[in-house]
């Protein structure tokens, strides 16, 4: 089980912007700032950090969601924050049947997903 994880930015302000409202559909505030870093969580407990650095590489991150209309919104409000689409909201049958997600490109071009697994109920 992961208990955090970590990626680089190359302008900690402008991402801890990004990041505030993207994620705030999925229920992730910002527990704790630092001159470095920043992390981000639900409930107070941070398991999301960004640290000032230069990105070596892409990472692709996923948040699981419990419904769809969280990824539709996480997508709104990160695309309204700056992000870029990289894959709107929808079904990726590639994956399973139920697979619903929506990606994002953030400010340093990391690829931020939100996805729910659970059956469309109406």
């Amino acid at each position: 089980m992961i208990d955090h994880l970590g990626i680089a930015v190359s302008d900690l302000a402008k991402s801890v912007a990004f990041y505030k409202q993207a994620l705030a559909p999925l229920g992730y505030e910002l527990v704790m700032q630092m001159d470095t870093y920043a992390g981000f969580g639900v409930g107070g407990k941070p398991d999301f950090w960004i640290g000032a650095g230069q990105p070596k590489d892409r990472v692709h991150v996923a948040f699981a969601t419990k419904s769809r209309s969280v990824v539709r919104d996480f997508y709104s409000a990160a695309i309204a924050a700056g992000g870029k689409d990289n894959g709107g909201p929808g079904i990726r049958a590639i994956y399973h049947p139920e697979y619903y997600g929506a990606f994002v490109l953030d400010p340093d071009g990391h690829n931020i997903e939100a996805v729910c697994h659970e059956p469309y109920l109406g």
